[in-house]
């Protein structure tokens, strides 16, 4: 990885009054794979449209390069591609939507051969589909071809939001490994926003995690919203579907959102240092996923119906036999818990 391509500072953007993002510092290496995760409408699809500048922020500033840059200014029109999460074909066919980019750039050298490349990177045959009508494509294969239509354009960066979404399996394989050869090949700067977190854990050199709009560290940090009410011996208290109690020190306010960082929530064999702090949970292993940049393995327990996130060693993984599917137990210290 290279030097910081993006500085991100003070950055904040409204909408209809309503804050939507709120992001004091981030750097972005060039040529590195950074992942975004979060809740719907914590503030993904924004970041991205800010970071592929097509819409300016209504504060702070966005440094590319090392120099400030605006929505669709000439130092960054050619070099940053997005594709949002439902991209949109012209009624044209494959070929002509893929070629459009080139044409507007009036870059018409080898045209048809560039497209045949593209499509092939994505994994579709350009004898069955240069030639097809956009609305005559399944929804895997339209995703291919906006992905073919950024990738011929070779961009410094690439922004994917929800890639993979309510596609079918293939399509997903396809365009997971097109990005990645993007970057192997050209240096590519991919930055992805994903429910996909096993991949994004995988290929990532980082994962950042939006919350409400905020930035909250690794992206492996368990959040759970309120509404919190008061429990035993003065601590709160929040009750699952299935009767289990998520235990908390008095929050903010009844509504204030938990947040408990994965490394302190541990399988229940591992010894805690005190023990009256501690709750137990019980819940069924989702995923377990090796974490590319830190080589942990990340797993999902899912506790009625919420999500926690924990650390494992190797060591934990293979002597307790852990799968998906299989029933846990986690131990974590009410005193661990911070509020967001």
């Amino acid at each position: 990885m290279g030097s910081a391509l993006y500085t991100i500072r003070g950055l904040e953007h409204v909408y209809r009054d309503k804050p939507i993002l709120r992001i004091d510092r981030l750097e972005i290496p060039s040529g590195s794979i950074v992942g975004v995760i979060g809740p719907n409408g914590s503030g993904k699809s924004t970041f991205l449209k800010l970071a592929g500048f097509v819409e300016k922020p209504t504060a702070g500033e966005i440094i590319y390069g090392g120099k400030p840059a605006v929505p669709f200014a000439s130092e960054v029109r050619h070099k940053v591609s997005l594709m949002p999460q439902e991209p949109f074909l012209m009624k044209r066919t494959v070929l002509n939507n893929v070629a459009y980019g080139l044409k507007i750039r009036r870059d018409l050298s080898r045209l048809e051969q560039r497209v045949h490349i593209a499509l092939d990177w994505v994994g579709l045959d350009a004898g069955e589909f240069s030639k097809r009508p956009s609305y005559a494509l399944s929804g895997g294969e339209a995703q291919r071809v906006a992905l073919a239509a950024r990738l011929i354009l070779k961009p410094e960066v690439l922004l994917l939001d929800e890639p993979t979404a309510s596609i079918d399996a293939l399509s997903a394989q396809l365009i997971k490994d097109a990005a990645l050869k993007a970057r192997s090949e050209w240096g590519t700067t991919l930055i992805i926003a994903s429910h996909d977190w096993q991949w994004l854990y995988g290929v990532c050199d980082r994962v950042v995690h939006l919350v409400r709009g905020r930035l909250m560290g690794s992206g492996r940090e368990n959040i759970i919203f309120g509404p919190w009410q008061p429990g035993e011996n003065g601590l709160w208290e929040k009750v699952l579907s299935d009767g289990q109690r998520v235990v908390v020190q008095k929050p903010p306010e009844a509504i204030s959102a938990a947040v408990i960082d994965h490394a302190a929530i541990v399988p229940a064999d591992r010894l805690l240092p005190s023990g009256e702090n501690q709750v137990r949970l019980s819940g069924l292993i989702t995923r377990l996923a090796l974490e590319k940049a830190s080589g942990d393995i990340v797993g999902s327990v899912l506790v009625a119906n919420i999500p926690f996130t924990t650390t494992l060693t190797e060591k934990e993984v293979v002597e307790s036999g852990l799968y998906p599917g299989r029933r846990v137990h986690l131990l974590y210290d009410v005193r661990n818990v911070r509020w967001f």
